[in-house]
């Protein structure tokens, strides 16, 4: 397993960070803490959670996946996990937190709530990597980066980061933190894919010049890059085919995920990958690690079978071959997810 530095803080982490947001609702406890397991022996030291979590978001099982992680947490050396976990920003278009009853603003207020119940739901006295989950671009910059500093300062958060941003909004955030002297984002956690690229668009170019790292969700696009949901199917406990049948806010996600366009480009892509003796599975992690602006590859399973194709990328690197493949077939379906 290699190992990169998030941002520009002392922080090292896994190439590989293994995330939790279904541990408590299509993962049951028991196979979450195997999972959490085999992650440990398998050389990641990286694990992403939220306050917010499990999906699909609901207040019957709201912050659940911060008490599975809290219980595993105290069977391992605490300094031996990097940790990371989210404060729920406001609600957008696919995704409405459950927590203080949809009312997330990233304001003092709800930033110090929600720092001080996810200690307590994980069980220890700091969090390594603590990130806003949405942007909140109503609320001044200035009191956010503000206020996540305070706790960097009281030592219950080591370094910041946010996700699901705009290239406006790291801009801005940045710029907020040398106006106030505060702590700044060393990284940002965005969709990233060989399905979706559109991070390289801009936001790659502000990590490159900012020092801020990517550390990429749904690397395989939420299954579509295993080829699962190819020829209309519709496999049973997926997660879109759950959120197909839901409707409303997670119906328009999972459209986005699971199209025309996405599927064909994810046969192209498992096509390339069998050529060159891979798993699409493994190809698709070792693809994401492969950017320069990429600290570490969040990824996700619900079942301990999961695992093996994804461990397969650590110190995997695609030859030119490959990568020159992907990018061709980037070029003739473009932007699959829209």
């Amino acid at each position: 397993m290699q190992h990169r530095r998030l941002g520009t803080s002392p922080i090292v982490v896994s190439d590989i960070c293994m995330g939790t947001m279904t541990f408590g609702s299509q993962a049951d406890e028991a196979t979450s803490l195997r999972i959490l397991d085999m992650s440990y022996d398998a050389g990641i030291n990286f694990y992403d959670t939220a306050e917010g979590y499990p999906v699909p978001p609901d207040v019957k099982w709201v912050g659940r996946t911060e008490e599975i992680v809290g219980k595993w947490l105290k069977t391992k050396p605490r300094d031996a996990i990097i940790l990371a976990t989210k404060v729920s920003g406001p609600s957008h278009i696919w995704f409405k937190s459950p927590k203080r009853n949809g009312m997330t603003a990233l304001d003092r207020h709800n930033i110090t709530r929600a720092v001080e119940d996810s200690l307590k739901k994980l069980g220890t006295d700091y969090i390594d990597l603590y990130q806003t989950h949405w942007p909140d671009h109503d609320t001044a910059y200035e009191e956010t980066m503000e206020t996540l500093d305070e706790l960097v300062r009281a030592g219950k958060v080591r370094i910041l980061g946010c996700s699901n941003e705009t290239s406006w909004g790291l801009m801005k955030s940045i710029e907020a933190s040398k106006a106030v002297g505060a702590a700044r984002y060393q990284t940002i956690q965005n969709n990233f894919s060989l399905n979706n690229r559109r991070f390289e668009d801009e936001l790659a170019q502000v990590c490159r010049k900012e020092g801020v790292s990517l550390i990429p969700y749904s690397p395989i696009g939420g299954g579509v890059l295993a080829c699962k949901y190819s020829g209309g199917a519709k496999p049973e406990g997926a997660r879109f085919s759950k959120y197909l049948e839901m409707g409303g806010r997670q119906a328009s996600m999972a459209r986005r995920f699971v199209n025309e366009k996405s599927i064909a480009s994810a046969e192209r892509f498992a096509a390339i990958a069998r050529e060159h003796g891979l798993d699409p599975v493994t190809f698709a992690v070792a693809w994401s690690k492969q950017h320069d602006f990429v600290a570490s590859t969040i990824v996700g399973v619900t079942t301990e079978e999961q695992c093996a194709p994804i461990f397969a990328a650590a110190d995997l690197v695609l030859p030119d071959q490959a990568m020159k493949a992907v990018n061709a077939v980037s070029r003739e379906i473009m932007y699959p997810m829209g």
